[in-house]
């Protein structure tokens, strides 16, 4: 019943023993060796509780200790992401008291007007553009015409003259 780790009890050993609780009782060997087994029972029960609840306790110290490490790193990061908040705030506040109204407005204005003038530059540049590109068929046509008449005037030149007179 040790081994097996059984609650003992007299009821139990009787049992076990196939005899009555009775005989247990008068016989003062039986009771010696019943009541050794029980006190020896109890005190693994107390040692196997105190076993259980240290390997319980050193668990729950584990944890804690990588709960207070976790929890280091993360006062570690809050504090750095604290600082370069403020740090940003200060330049949010630098940039806000360095531009009053008038500037604000006048910046505004003059965005909207550079806006109106890059679109009149864009559609200057495409008129350009396509006054460009047709200059350049202009040019190509003429060098051709220029080429043929070269070839006419050249062909003249070398032809024989005409039975009609010449000079």
């Amino acid at each position: 019943m040790i081994k097996t780790r059984v609650p003992i009890t007299m009821a139990a050993v009787a049992r076990t023993a196939d005899v009555s609780r009775t005989f247990l009782y008068e016989h003062a060997d039986a009771r010696t060796l019943s009541d050794e087994a029980m006190s020896q029972a109890v005190g693994r029960r107390v040692q196997d509780r105190q076993a259980a609840q240290d390997e319980l306790e050193a668990s729950w110290r584990e944890r804690a200790l990588n709960t207070e490490a976790a929890l280091k790193t993360a006062h570690a990061e809050i504090l750095a992401q604290r600082e370069q908040i403020a740090e940003l705030l200060g330049q949010v506040r630098d940039l806000r008291s360095e531009w009053s109204q008038e500037d604000i407005t006048r910046i505004i204005t003059e965005n909207g007007n550079l806006k109106r003038r890059v679109r009149e530059l864009t559609a200057e540049s495409k008129s350009l553009t396509g006054k460009l590109s047709a200059a350049r068929d202009n040019v190509r046509f003429a060098d051709k015409r220029i080429a043929d008449l070269e070839a006419q005037l050249v062909s003249a030149s070398t032809s024989p003259p005409t039975a009609g007179g010449g000079r």
